[in-house]
């Protein structure tokens, strides 16, 4: 959405509330379970519609749902319930890649705290892109492939043939960190952004969400209750895969035509049961042995990358993610 186009709407929105926190990625760092134990909290409030991308406005393509809010009333909506004593956050892990969001969302929430969660960047890669397979935006099942596609990809070639986020595909653009993290220092106080390491959050879930509780003002918090969500999986057979897709979420005649017939022969709850069973005993199982060769290779790539977040958080990355010993 343009700065004019913000302006705008801010002028018909501006009787309504804006977030005050806002949970900026990247995925496969504990940002669902952050949202959902920080949702827990009796003084917060986080919409059931967990990531907006409503800010990552470049990231919008033909392939975004329809269920994600297209105007900002439709966005400022989603906190309306929020009472005057709890804080509104949302989670949407693009923001953070989004090379927009920063300034767009200081443009409707100039006083926002900021939380990222930054990962080990070999590992991110991995787990993204098996996510991504399993979401059915990735069509290249094999990692290294897949790297090597964003050339082509950039030029708009060797795209999935469903259309989704093909931005996303671009890899690297996932491990920028310190240029991600420059993009919101330059539009937010310091003090209003706050950087956490997945590391740490899997070794103290509830000690991290304490910290994240201090940091947005909120006294007196209820007991933490620890949560492990949206694991890394693999898809076991790319045919049922694909027929899945078709089932739940393609689009075009033959997808309209296989849902509607679904639709018909089944109420909605016993589909629901049923394809959530599909999903976790023929379509998906364990993600498959890592690579190490190709990570040895990426944290290679990648370790000046590590150095710099390093200095620029004033933290011991390169020791903390064994980088010590790449070459």
């Amino acid at each position: 959405m343009s700065a004019e186009r913000i302006a705008t709407a801010r002028l018909s929105a501006r009787d309504r509330r804006a977030p005050d926190f806002f949970i900026v990625g990247h995925p496969k760092c504990g940002t669902t379970a952050l949202y959902e134990m920080l949702r827990s909290q009796p003084r917060i409030y986080m919409p059931e519609l967990k990531e907006p991308q409503f800010f990552a406005a470049e990231m919008r393509g033909e392939g975004r749902p329809r269920h994600l809010p297209e105007t900002l009333e439709e966005y400022l909506a989603l906190f309306e319930a929020a009472r005057a004593d709890q804080l509104a956050g949302e989670a949407s892990p693009s923001y953070l890649r989004s090379h927009t969001a920063a300034a767009e969302i200081a443009r409707v929430a100039p006083d926002a705290r900021i939380v990222a969660i930054l990962r080990e960047p070999a590992s991110l890669l991995r787990s993204v892109h098996l996510q991504f397979v399993q979401a059915m935006i990735e069509s290249e099942y094999d990692l290294r492939k897949a790297l090597e596609l964003e050339g082509a990809r950039r030029e708009g070639r060797n795209l999935p043939r469903h259309g989704l986020w093909p931005q996303a595909l671009l890899y690297s653009e996932h491990v920028r960190y310190v240029e991600q993290l420059r993009r919101y220092h330059a539009a937010f106080p310091k003090e209003n952004v706050l950087v956490l390491i997945y590391d740490d959050f899997r070794a103290d879930n509830a000690g991290t969400v304490r910290t994240v509780l201090r940091f947005l003002g909120v006294e007196d918090p209820a007991p933490v209750v620890q949560i492990e969500a949206n694991p890394t999986v693999s898809a076991r057979s790319r045919s049922v895969h694909e027929l899945m897709y078709t089932v739940t979420v393609g689009r075009g005649p033959v997808s309209s035509g296989v849902k509607a017939a679904v639709k018909t022969l089944m109420p909605a709850g016993a589909r629901r049961r049923l394809l959530g069973s599909l999903r976790r005993n023929l379509v998906y199982g364990d993600p498959p042995p890592v690579d190490e060769e190709l990570m040895s290779e990426l944290r290679r790539d990648l370790k000046g990358e590590v150095v710099a977040l390093s200095e620029y958080l004033d933290r011991d990355l390169v020791g903390l993610w064994g980088y010590d010993d790449v070459g």
